[in-house]
This record gives C-alpha cells, structure tokens and sequence, in this order.
C-alpha cells in the first residue's frame, strides 16, 4: 500500500466528540487519526527483536506532533503499512502544504499521551489493542519482503532508495522535514 496522508483521514466534528462513530471507521482511517500512537506502539511491541523506533510529525518549529509511527532503518510503518520513511514524510508534507520536520520520540506510551493529551488504550470505546495486533499483521515487514543488497549498498535501504535499483521516489526530500538525510538526484 502506498503512503498516504495522515490528514487525508482527519476526524469529523461527530467523530471527535463520539467515540463509537470513531470507533466504526475503516481501520486505516482509524489508525491515520486519532489512534496512531497506539498502533505505533503495538508495531515496536510486536518486533521486540528489531530495533523499531516511535516518530511523530509535526508543523517545522512547533511542539505538537500530529501524526505517530514506527521507524526501522529507514522504514516507517503507520496507516498506510510499511513505506520508506522518505516517502511518508513526502505525502504529509505535500497533504498539509507546509514545511514538516519528525522527531523521535522517547517517552512510554503512558507519557506520551499525558504530554500530548492523547487517549489510553482504555480510553476509547473499546480496546484498540487486539485491532491494532490485526493491523500491525496485515503487514509484511521490509526485513521479510527485501532481499539483502548488492555489496556496497546498505541493506537497510528501500529498494527504491539503493542506487541502480529504481527511481521511484524521482525528488529529493522535502525541505524542513528534519532529521533524514538528504537522497541523491535521481535520473534525468
């Protein structure tokens, strides 16, 4: 599945205020908005083997991220499945029409939703916990879909991202999205 925005499945006004209309939308859309933070959470849970990192976006120089998911060597696993990082922060930063940065995030679920105002597991109309352990198996990991590279060319890079094996993303990333580095020019 491709990257797709986050903003694309903002709440409505009823969905905000009742939690079971929110509860009722599509799985993406519910994990796109308002319960991202707990799928994040439940992909790094579900790998305790691999070193998956939690990320949020947020607007270029505010506090308050909008968007949460997991990270793994230049992967980034939210709504959308597992994408390359580069590609979602793209989709995003094109969806909202402003500079947007990531930042890793460090506190435990039950910090960051106090230092966000984000809900609990218990919080919503019911437990988003076995719905996210559903979602998170929907989804092929990159390190079960991609081969290892060529030598000389980290393995931990999209295949989309390693030189000679494609030019899918064809831009450079966008400026402001923070602490990725930049890609080489693609083609022509």
């Amino acid at each position: 599945m491709a990257a797709e925005a986050a903003g694309a499945f903002r709440r409505t006004p009823i969905e905000r205020s009742d939690q079971r209309v929110a509860w009722e939308r599509t799985d993406q859309a519910f994990f796109a908005a308002g319960a991202c933070h707990i799928l994040a959470w439940v992909c790094r849970g579900s790998y305790p083997d691999r070193p998956i990192e939690i990320a949020g976006v947020r607007p270029a120089g505010e506090w308050q991220v909008f968007h949460v998911y997991a990270t793994w060597n230049g992967w980034a696993f939210d709504h959308s499945g597992w994408n390359p990082e580069p590609q979602l922060l793209a989709v995003n930063t094109e969806f909202e029409g402003r500079p947007l940065e990531a930042v890793t995030i460090t506190d435990d679920l039950a910090g960051f939703c106090a230092t966000h105002h984000s809900r609990m597991p218990g919080d919503y109309w019911r437990d988003p916990l076995p719905r996210a352990h559903d979602y998170v198996n929907r989804h092929r990991p990159p390190w079960a879909v991609h081969p290892p590279s060529a030598p000389g060319q980290p393995a931990h890079l999209p295949l989309e991202l390693r030189e000679g094996e494609g030019a899918a993303l064809g831009r450079r990333q966008p400026q402001g999205v923070g602490h990725l580095p930049d890609l080489p020019p693609q083609g022509p």
